[in-house]
């Protein structure tokens, strides 16, 4: 009886504590949640795309199937997530601000500009604007997620000359901060950014992961500096197929990643009591329309 009693109580204070929130609030555990699951769920595409783009030369030629096998018999299962601690803790609060400000967008050009309708430009208009302030203040994660995922760990049979090329350069997400940060400031930590190719071109992709993983590089070519000399200089020097490199494994990730993403996040704004959109936007209109209201009398 004491335990169903605990555990009645335990329950109406997580009740009490879930019609506190804040919508808003709501809506950004909802999405980190949804993008934490999603993103770890196809962590290991994700690993052999970045191998891919940037050109780590034991991959170039043994594609998907021998990249995934190659992986697990010098890395082990745990091969196939490196880099997914950072992806992760990049994605949770993006996918929170990115989820959430896309619906605080959606609300206030709906309440602002009534007018606009409710249709496909409304949703592109909201969301750019939400993936643009979720990359602003995620990206510097998504830097050192690809460094730590470009690191390979080479297998016991390798001579020395490759053991010493595969040595990890990063230990750990706040390693790899604190070591960008010392070689080049806060500019190190957004090196790319403008370059978000997935929200604009994969090629562009491709671009941003080599700028962000060159100075771990062997390669001896000249640094890349603004986002035009390097789409050339990998066209011109690695030919201009490799630009797309990945793209196959991203058709393969972003249709469960999308999916999960999603499903989560409706099945977790049920759990948390999330109202309807058009309930909230009615809320809103009724504040502003009574606040409005009370200071023309």
């Amino acid at each position: 009886m004491e335990k169903k009693r605990e555990e009645r109580e335990m329950g109406m204070f997580f009740d009490g504590v879930i019609e506190a929130m804040p919508v808003f609030a709501k809506e950004l555990v909802a999405g980190g949640v949804a993008g934490g699951i999603a993103k770890s769920v196809v962590a290991p595409l994700e690993r052999v795309k970045i191998l891919f783009q940037t050109r780590r030369e034991e991959f170039q030629s043994i594609g998907l199937f021998g990249s995934f096998k190659k992986i697990a018999k010098t890395e082990g299962v745990r091969g196939f997530y490196r880099g997914n601690g950072a992806s992760v803790a990049r994605i949770v609060p993006y996918a929170a601000l990115h989820y959430m400000t896309y619906e605080q967008y959606r609300r206030w050009i709906i309440v602002t500009f009534p007018d606009i309708g409710r249709g496909p430009v409304l949703d592109l208009v909201a969301g750019s604007f939400a993936g643009g302030t979720a990359v602003l203040f995620t990206y510097p994660l998504d830097l050192v997620r690809t460094k730590l995922a470009y690191q390979v760990v080479g297998s016991s049979k390798l001579n020395a000359q490759m053991s010493i090329k595969n040595e990890l350069v990063y230990k750990g997400i706040l390693d790899c901060f604190s070591k960008t940060y010392k070689e080049a400031g806060i500019r190190g930590l957004y090196r790319g950014v403008g370059l978000l190719g997935q929200t604009f071109t994969y090629p562009l992709d491709v671009v941003r992961r080599q700028m962000q993983v060159q100075r771990l590089s062997a390669s001896k070519s000249a640094e890349m500096k603004g986002t035009i000399e390097t789409l050339v200089m990998i066209a011109q020097k690695q030919g201009w197929k490799h630009l797309f490199s990945g793209l196959s494994i991203n058709y393969l990730k972003v249709v469960p990643s999308v999916a999960i993403g999603f499903t989560v996040y409706d099945l977790m704004k049920a759990y948390l009591r999330v109202p309807s959109r058009d309930d909230v936007i009615e809320v809103v209109s009724n504040k502003r329309t009574s606040r409005s209201s009370s200071l023309h009398s």
